[in-house]
């Protein structure tokens, strides 16, 4: 598993030196940075959960046509329901997402993480960008739920952003006697979402620290060659990007940024929920490869 540390080296180099760039270097163009995190998480973010094949065969025995059809209109299934719960409930749905993904990053972090240590990095990304970001993500957030829910939204982080740092200060103590790597990713994914523009940061820490470290963990676990990984993803991520871009031609009425943020975040939501499904189970067991049938 000498990959992980690898990856989690270069993680917090990159995570380091956006962080550092974001302070020191002009901003990029509000248009730039959207049509940037849409790249990145589109092409280096969403394909780890095409992977999702490789759990559905090894953990429910996924393996004949009928099964597999059953097993798309399930996953398909639960995607449009939580579209469905956006459009009911917004506000709603944005503190189920935000909160399942919290929990769904918490498992990033090596085995034997403190939990505490994995609730503060989990959240970090949605929490920290409001110290300097404050207008920014509700700017954003707005595009969701609307302006009044998205003011109470950010006060809410804003009211959480410090306790959330003082917290961090005190796992990685603990944590740096433990695991230096590991204090090294969440301080470094801390201040990447402190010192980033939320969209930017979001993106990096999404593309090089979580999907990575999916995949990663996902080709160990399966036991298969590089090449075999790709083309196992190619059909899932292909159909993904296809429904996404059809998806795309049927909404025009809304601005450019406010589209970005929406087909983003809730196609995102949309596949989490059923890839939380699959793969929290084998987080919870450590990875374990269960007996194949």
């Amino acid at each position: 598993m000498n990959s992980l540390k690898v990856q989690g080296v270069l993680f917090s180099a990159s995570a380091l030196l956006v962080a550092a760039a974001s302070l020191l270097l002009p901003r990029l163009d509000p248009q730039i940075e959207l049509f940037v995190f849409l790249a990145l998480v589109v092409v280096l973010g969403v394909p780890h959960g095409a992977l999702d094949p490789i759990f559905a065969r090894r953990l429910y025995a996924v393996r004949s046509f009928a099964a597999w059809l059953a097993f798309v209109a399930l996953y398909v299934g639960l995607g449009i329901l939580v579209i469905v719960f956006w459009v009911l409930a917004p506000s709603w749905f944005l503190v189920a997402f935000l909160i399942a993904s919290a929990a769904h990053f918490s498992g990033d972090p090596v085995p034997g993480t403190h939990w505490a240590a994995r609730v503060l990095y989990g959240g970090s990304v949605i929490v920290l960008p409001v110290l300097l970001y404050a207008n920014d993500m509700t700017h954003l957030v707005s595009f969701l739920v609307g302006t009044t829910a998205a003011d109470r939204f950010v006060s809410a982080l804003i009211f959480l952003a410090w306790p959330w740092v003082t917290g961090i200060f005190l796992v990685l103590a603990l944590t740096w006697r433990r695991n230096r790597l590991s204090a090294l990713e969440i301080a470094s994914s801390s201040l990447l979402a402190i010192a980033a523009p939320p969209l930017i940061g979001f993106a990096v820490f999404f593309c090089a620290m979580h999907s990575a470290r999916h995949t990663l963990r996902t080709k160990h676990y399966a036991g298969l060659p590089t090449r075999q990984l790709l083309l196992t993803s190619v059909v899932p991520t292909v159909a993904v990007v296809a429904t996404g871009m059809l998806v795309w031609t049927f909404v025009q009425s809304a601005p450019l940024d406010m589209r970005i943020v929406q087909f983003v975040v809730i196609g995102l939501a949309a596949l989490t929920a059923p890839h939380m499904l699959l793969v929290e189970r084998v987080r919870f067991s450590g990875w374990v490869k269960p007996g194949l049938s």
